[in-house]
């Protein structure tokens, strides 16, 4: 069955106004499973409707699946009246889930291009972002799946891709140690090739 399509459905239901999504009664049991399995009762008050609020929560963490993140390159501009600078947007939130331990990563993102004659709108950039970012993820791929994205849709000089999380399996279990960052980068083109390239958009980014 495919899950992500379980929903798709134009009749009005009665019992369900709101047309939210319906989640397949193995998944509810699953997540009974791990309540029980975690020391709860399931069939407890609170807990009663927890398995389809659950089911309906990883359907909207994980939407990243359903699309293909590429589709917000596809409307590029060319006329940029002789600009050649470097585009950059930076403080981007996002919210991922580690392919782990499905714990929450939360962090920040910085992207810029230095553009060969083709530029994208600017919040293009953030959709792409939260394309990869709203599946299973590590921030390492997550990091290199953006900057190749726009590499290979704008055909830039260069990209620059720098992303900083917490993780979840890190501050709340584990090691439990809140407050703990991870950056990575990763830099394509002009930027990885050419040292003052390199150094001029790490320092705009706050990193230099």
């Amino acid at each position: 069955m495919n899950y992500m399509n379980v929903h798709d459905h134009d009749e009005f239901d009665p019992e369900n106004p709101l047309n939210k999504p319906d989640v397949p009664e193995d998944v509810q049991e699953a997540i009974r499973t791990l309540i029980r399995w975690s020391g709860d009762n399931p069939e407890r008050e609170g807990l009663i409707d927890t398995p389809k609020r659950v089911g309906r929560a990883w359907l909207e963490y994980c939407q990243g699946y359903q699309e293909d993140p590429a589709i917000h390159m596809s409307r590029v501009f060319e006329e940029v009246g002789g600009y050649d600078e470097i585009v950059m947007l930076k403080d981007i939130p996002f919210q991922s889930h580690c392919e782990h331990h499905m714990a929450p990563i939360t962090g920040k993102a910085a992207i810029a291009y230095l553009p060969n004659k083709k530029v994208v709108g600017i919040s293009k950039l953030a959709r792409v972002l939260h394309g990869y970012a709203r599946r299973l993820q590590i921030q390492e791929r997550l990091t290199a799946e953006v900057a190749q994205c726009i590499w290979d849709n704008l055909e830039p000089q260069g990209v620059a891709v720098v992303i900083e999380a917490q993780h979840g399996c890190m501050t709340g279990r584990g090691v439990r140690t809140p407050g703990v960052g991870m950056i990575t980068s990763r830099l394509l083109g002009c930027f990885l090739d050419d040292h003052r390239s390199r150094k001029e958009v790490m320092s705009l980014m706050g990193y230099g």
